[in-house]
């Protein structure tokens, strides 16, 4: 458990990234018929801090975080996106199906940590999983489509906790199991991948109680958490040969350094060149908050890849 100064710091930098007002989208496109299947588009600002001027710009693709759950939506993530299209770049805001009130308790098929409903259920057994994979699957052509100036074949996928992970695992579906539903024939088109603090090895995410419990739900329960982890879990999908960047605060006390760290040393085991940043006296929150140092960081993280 943080002590009293770690959870006095953590509130402060959740506060100070929650206290910037949303910022609609340019434009919002549907990649499903689902309400939560949608994309928002941000395009390029006057500004930009990073890159040179080119006719087309770098597409950032955002998985928003939240632990899967439903209380948390896109919407808190539009700051951040536009701070990235202030930088240059066209984003795209990606929304998926998640657990919760909507569902009827969601597919995780268990409450809190406690299994009684204390804290909304994390994530819908496979609708996520399939939000995700469709989105990434319609995202070249819908951007070309809505927003011209995006430059599809300079994508960097990006994501903040929960969504942290959904980033790792879309780049990862060229390596799922033969059976998953949602393997591709090649790894994506991507330039790379910058996951921020993501809940990136879900055994370790379980010992440390993460999000209470959160992966456990999302899977639908210890009674399969194991065998959907072969198909879930990005630690059990490596090398994915994708260009991949960490970003984690050192005194992140919602999703803890030791889950980044434990993926990083799985992908070096596999082979893999995973690179892993991390940002002293930082939490959780300031990795998507404009007002905040590391969210500089993490532009130029991106900017390293995109440009």
């Amino acid at each position: 458990m943080p002590d009293d100064a770690a959870a006095a710091r953590a509130a402060a930098e959740e506060e100070s990234a929650f206290s910037h007002p949303p910022v609609d989208p340019d434009i919002t496109a549907a990649y499903g018929d689902h309400p939560d299947q949608v994309i928002d588009f941000y395009v390029p600002r006057p500004g930009r801090e990073a890159g040179a001027p080119t006719a087309l710009a770098p597409l950032v693709v955002v998985l928003h975080g939240g632990a899967w759950r439903a209380r948390y939506d896109r919407r808190h993530v539009t700051p951040f996106a536009a701070y990235l299209a202030r930088r240059g770049f066209v984003v795209a805001n990606v929304e998926y199906r998640r657990g919760g009130e909507e569902d009827g308790g969601g597919a995780g098929g268990e409450g809190g940590a406690g299994g009684e409903g204390s804290v909304p259920p994390a994530g819908r057994w496979p609708d996520t999983f399939d939000d995700v994979a469709a989105a990434l699957d319609a995202l070249p052509a819908l951007a070309g489509e809505v927003v011209p100036q995006a430059d599809a074949g300079r994508a960097v996928l990006t994501g903040h906790s929960a969504g942290g992970h959904l980033a790792l695992w879309a780049a990862a579906r060229h390596v799922l199991p033969a059976d998953a539903p949602w393997r591709t024939d090649g790894p994506a088109p991507l330039r790379g991948v910058v996951a921020l603090a993501p809940i990136a090895d879900f055994e370790v995410a379980e010992k440390l109680e993460v999000c209470d419990h959160a992966t456990r739900q999302l899977l639908g329960g210890q009674a399969v958490f194991a065998e959907r982890g072969r198909y879930a879990d990005p630690a059990r999908l490596l090398p994915t040969g994708i260009a991949t960047t960490l970003v984690q605060g050192r005194a992140d006390v919602v999703v803890p350094h030791q889950v980044a760290e434990s993926y990083a040393e799985a992908a070096a085991k596999a082979g893999e060149m995973v690179g892993l940043t991390l940002l002293e006296d930082v939490g959780h929150f300031p990795l998507i908050d404009p007002a905040a140092d590391a969210c500089a960081v993490v532009a130029e993280e991106i900017a390293q890849l995109a440009w």
